[in-house]
């Protein structure tokens, strides 16, 4: 046998090993498989809030605006979970989800004086259906996804007491509520296959969260003063992680 054709042949059979190996990842991930992935989640709001409103004090409604008031939620991290089925070698439905996490309230323009106005904790679960591009024989697998996400807040809790005491008076008190909303949630993202089952992943998140922000004051002498303001979210979400598929 020549050296040019024993070159052939060890070409050939290290191209059928790759082109099995490359298909022996893809099985993990093809229809009928799940995938369950952990991670760093960032969340980062993009918006802020409309400017308060006292919509009625005593009863009596008088809407007026808090001239130049305004605020934002800060950034915050948590542990993020995805499961993800694959209905078929290209789509799947993903459900988003985390730990709990804290966001901060500050005020802003004429607000911006009491720096940290309260906290919250959102529940912000998502149902994304994913189309991944390429072949499952592909390791590096671009992703886009269109989704769902139900929000709702606990622990909506108003903090600084000077705000407190400037709006409602010595010895006022608030309580506070958000609403919860259906928003829609736009998603791109991509995994890398490192073995046939562990992979590593990354996904950017949009959900346009808006939530009514109510806040039921009451003075000392128990005059009930009523405020809105609509808080405008709108946060993007980064999540590194790292992925096993059955």
């Amino acid at each position: 046998m020549t050296y040019h054709k024993l070159g052939r042949r060890t070409l050939g059979i290290a191209f059928c090993m790759g082109s099995a190996a490359l298909s022996q990842y893809a099985m993990a991930q093809s229809a009928g498989s799940m995938t369950v992935s952990a991670g760093w989640l960032h969340v980062a709001p993009q918006g802020n809030a409309t400017p308060l409103t006292v919509e009625s004090v005593g009863g009596v409604p008088v809407n007026r605006e808090v001239a130049g008031s305004g605020a934002h939620a800060t950034s915050t991290d948590t542990v993020g979970f995805t499961t993800e089925y694959y209905i078929t070698d290209n789509v799947g439905a993903a459900m988003l989800f985390g730990l709990p996490l804290k966001v901060d309230l500050v005020g802003d323009g004429s607000l911006g004086k009491y720096g940290n106005l309260g906290s919250t904790r959102p529940m912000p679960p998502a149902l994304v259906f994913r189309y991944h591009l390429f072949s499952g024989a592909t390791k590096f697998r671009p992703f886009v996804g269109l989704g769902v996400n139900y929000t709702w807040f606990t622990q909506v809790r108003p903090t600084n007491s000077q705000f407190i005491t400037d709006s409602f008076g010595p010895g006022g008190s608030v309580r506070a509520t958000l609403s919860s909303s259906w928003n829609p949630v736009f998603e791109v993202g991509a995994s890398y296959s490192i073995s046939e089952h562990w992979s590593i992943g990354a996904t950017l998140d949009y959900i346009p969260v808006k939530a009514r922000l109510t806040l039921y004051g009451q003075t000392a002498a128990g005059t009930q003063i009523v405020s809105k303001s609509t808080l405008r979210l709108h946060p993007l979400s980064a999540f590194l992680n790292v992925a096993y598929t059955f």
